[in-house]
């Protein structure tokens, strides 16, 4: 089950002009590009999630859960898949056989 955001995205908007801040100013004041936090919506840039976030007194992970998985670590688990055997071990004995 997807765990649903705390507010939408105009919800997020509305809620920051409510409390007398703008998208550009926010940028501004996080040291952040003017358009940082206009472009939310359609591309993951992670600092102003987190200075929009902040200001509203929510974690990022509740405004876009979809952009923060909660996941086990990714690296690859040797139990379940063995290493293999490298393939240069098995050069040197393709040539002594081809002798």
């Amino acid at each position: 089950m997807r765990k649903q955001p705390k507010m939408d995205w105009r919800g997020i908007v509305a809620e920051l002009h409510r409390q007398g801040m703008t998208l550009t100013e926010l940028a501004k004041r996080n040291g952040l590009p003017e358009g940082a936090c206009r472009k939310i919506p359609s591309a993951r840039h992670y600092p102003a999630q987190e200075a929009v976030a902040r200001f509203l007194g929510y974690a990022p992970e509740d405004l876009w859960p979809d952009r923060y998985p909660k996941g086990g670590p990714r690296i690859l688990d040797t139990k379940k898949y063995p290493p293999v055997a490298s393939q240069k071990a098995r050069d040197a004995a393709d040539k002594r056989d081809a002798a």
